[in-house]
């Protein structure tokens, strides 16, 4: 397989995986951390910039999604989403450090795009959490792996 394959595998598998479908990107990281063939920090940048892509895009879809809050379809009861703007309101941008954690962390990248938090406060934080998460598992596999 070539580099470029296995980089855009990478990429493509982070971003989804900050986006609401479920996907793991981090077994894929140290899969590819545990070969040694490519270097760490390479790697850690290429899943960082995939995961902040999928993480802008449901910034994206939260500016958009108040105009079809009324329909009958929309995936999220009034209650819900309230509560979730409420919790954002109480904890600010702040809350976007922990965009990279399971289960919250993309909710959470929407309600930022909900309530209009600017982009390049949205972009800074949301790439130190995910930054921040890849390196603390790289280190954690080379830890294990020396």
């Amino acid at each position: 397989m070539t580099d470029l394959a296995v980089y855009g595998g990478l990429f493509l598998v982070a971003f989804v995986a900050a986006t609401i479908f479920p996907m793991q990107s981090e077994a894929g990281l140290v899969a590819l951390i545990v070969t040694e063939r490519y270097p760490v920090l390479a790697l850690i940048a290429v899943a960082t910039m995939g995961n902040v892509l999928g993480s802008t895009v449901n910034w994206l879809l939260g500016l958009g999604i108040e105009r079809f809050r009324h329909k009958r379809w929309f995936p999220v009861s009034q209650p819900a989403l309230d509560k979730a703007q409420g919790w954002y309101r109480r904890y600010g941008k702040w809350s976007l450090l922990l965009s990279w954690m399971p289960i919250i962390g993309d909710p959470i990248t929407i309600v930022a795009g909900v309530l209009r938090e600017p982009f390049p406060m949205f972009l800074l934080l949301v790439t130190i959490a995910k930054t921040v998460r890849y390196g603390v598992l790289a280190a954690a596999t080379l830890g294990v792996m020396s």
